[in-house]
């Protein structure tokens, strides 16, 4: 995939902290004190709402978050990069821009707040695509079966820059959280309802579930099909904890 969304991102009308670091990358002379000029608090970033255009940022936000999360334990593990490896399919022709990608914001000072604010105003803070993002990192984090410290802060700061409650961000946590996970976790916790929800409340917050992360539909919000994948997982999950509580609750 990320041979052909890299193939545009020399002409993406990108700007901000996300295209600063593709023209170092890529080397397109994007003077970065220039960029850093601008206000970053309350971006509006606008790139054309084409699905080609989403991706190239989706994913240029994702490496670059990456690679500030493998800062926060203070190495790169081999699984890290296989994890982000499995995340984003990258095609042989992209490895070198991906490389490049990761080192340039790896190697940048500033910290991961402009780019997380930016990639959230370019997709208007769609919790959707935000959770996708979350997820990757997640699983990142947790490709050494350790989740450290210093990870957790990062997890915990990113989800507060996509606006996510701490509650929400647990539950997108202990959702793609794999092998670190010791059981099947709180059904109520994946469909993000309370215990004492109703029949009617559990249910609907099910059914949006399955229609806001079904492939299709995330498709046409210009998501990388990877992160589809994730979004596959989300809706297994709460198939599952759907059932759970049927089952528990003794509904037809």
């Amino acid at each position: 995939m990320l041979g052909k969304v890299l193939g545009t991102a020399a002409g993406l009308a990108l700007g901000g902290p996300l295209g600063a670091i593709i023209g170092v990358a890529l080397g397109h002379g994007v003077d970065k004190r220039r960029q850093k000029n601008k206000k970053i608090e309350n971006p509006t970033y606008a790139i054309p709402h084409q699905s080609q255009n989403i991706e190239t940022a989706f994913a240029v936000a994702f490496v670059t978050l990456a690679a500030k999360l493998s800062k926060a334990d203070g190495q790169v593990t081999r699984d890290e990069i296989a994890t982000l490896k499995r995340v984003l399919t990258i095609e042989k022709n992209a490895e070198a821009d991906i490389r490049a990608i990761f080192n340039a914001a790896k190697a940048d000072a500033d910290g991961f707040e402009p780019y997380a604010r930016q990639i959230a105003s370019i997709v208007n803070f769609d919790s959707t695509m935000l959770e996708q993002i979350l997820a990757g990192l997640v699983q990142i984090a947790a490709a050494d079966q350790v989740f450290h410290t210093g990870e957790q802060k990062f997890i915990n700061e990113v989800a507060k820059e996509f606006g996510f409650t701490p509650s929400q961000r647990q539950r997108i946590e202990h959702t793609y959280l794999g092998n670190l996970k010791t059981d099947a976790g709180d059904p109520y916790e994946i469909l993000g309802v309370s215990s004492h929800a109703s029949k009617e409340e559990i249910r609907a917050a099910y059914i949006k579930i399955i229609k806001d992360f079904h492939p299709d539909r995330l498709a046409s919000k210009g998501l990388p099909e990877e992160f589809r994948d994730l979004g596959a997982k989300k809706t297994s999950e709460a198939n599952v904890a759907y059932d759970r509580i049927k089952k528990e609750r003794a509904w037809s």
